[in-house]
């Protein structure tokens, strides 16, 4: 699921309207094969919005606290959904790259 995930969001790149042939060819699926596609669909969504949200509060982060080590950089890139989002409001705190690492021990 990961390669064709993988391919899909390298060479698959659906405008609005290839996206709609797209649901319109699924619909045409049986409706356990269906299931099977969404569920693949789905796991691309929810890595983009992973995605997302780990450059938006990095980039968060290196304008309120400067440039991260790469080592905090792996340590952020390893948190959950749930602990981006709430990094992503502590963060608003923050007035140095201690605080960062202060919330960073506190959450493990």
């Amino acid at each position: 699921m990961k390669m064709i995930s993988g391919f899909v969001d390298t060479y698959l790149k659906l405008n609005a309207a290839e996206a709609e042939i797209f649901q319109t060819e699924i619909a045409k699926f049986e409706p356990v094969k269906q299931e099977i596609v969404m569920e693949i669909v789905t796991s691309w969504e929810l890595q983009g919005i992973q995605k997302g949200k780990l450059e938006l509060v990095m980039r968060q982060l290196n304008r309120k606290v400067g440039a991260l080590t790469p080592e905090l950089e792996e340590t952020i890139r390893q948190l959950s959904t749930n602990q981006l989002e709430d990094l992503a409001e502590a963060l608003l705190d923050f007035t140095n790259v201690g605080d960062l690492v202060a919330w960073l021990n506190a959450i493990e």
